[in-house]
């Protein structure tokens, strides 16, 4: 089973590379990446507890919950299951960004911007849409950027929204 899922996950992700239009697609895909890095997330939540009143103090509280919980679980899949990713496994496959670290499963990138996009969504519905959009984009650029494979995003995905349950029921 295992070697099903990995040789479909494999194919995704090459369909995907090899897309039409690399240089318009990538750039975009570099950008949209970067928006999902780590600082940017602390910022704008206290950018939030300050201008958003009671509902912007609950969302960092919530978001510190629920990477209180997805960062060591994120640590402990990466070094325990060890996937390498794809750049530095499959000789087809160039990474158009410097990965952080040498292991793919699950997306780090994609877990943080789906507690992100959940935790927005909670506080602020009308947003729903554009977040979740924003955090799958984040995740579907990891895959074109050659650092990660779908199935890597999909279980970050999951982690995230998991955690950023866990970190909402935590704070009321």
């Amino acid at each position: 089973m295992w070697q099903k899922l990995d040789e479909l996950d494999r194919d995704g992700l090459l369909r995907l590379q090899r897309l039409p239009g690399a240089p318009i697609w990538q750039p975009m895909a570099r950008g949209i990446s970067l928006s999902g890095d780590g600082a940017g997330y602390l910022l704008f939540a206290l950018l939030l507890a300050e201008l958003g009143g009671a509902r912007g103090v609950a969302f960092l509280f919530a978001g510190l919950a629920a990477f209180a919980v997805e960062l060591p679980i994120y640590w402990l899949l990466k070094n325990s299951l060890r996937r390498g990713r794809p750049c530095h496994v499959l000789g087809e496959v160039m990474a158009s960004v410097e990965p952080h670290d040498r292991f793919s499963l699950p997306s780090g990138h994609t877990a943080a911007a789906f507690i992100f996009a959940s935790l927005l969504a909670w506080y602020w519905p009308p947003l729903a849409g554009v977040a979740f959009a924003w955090a799958s984009l984040v995740g579907l650029s990891r895959v074109l950027l050659g650092v990660h494979y779908p199935g890597d995003v999909l279980v970050g995905a999951g982690l995230g929204l998991w955690s950023a349950q866990l970190g909402l029921s935590w704070v009321g």
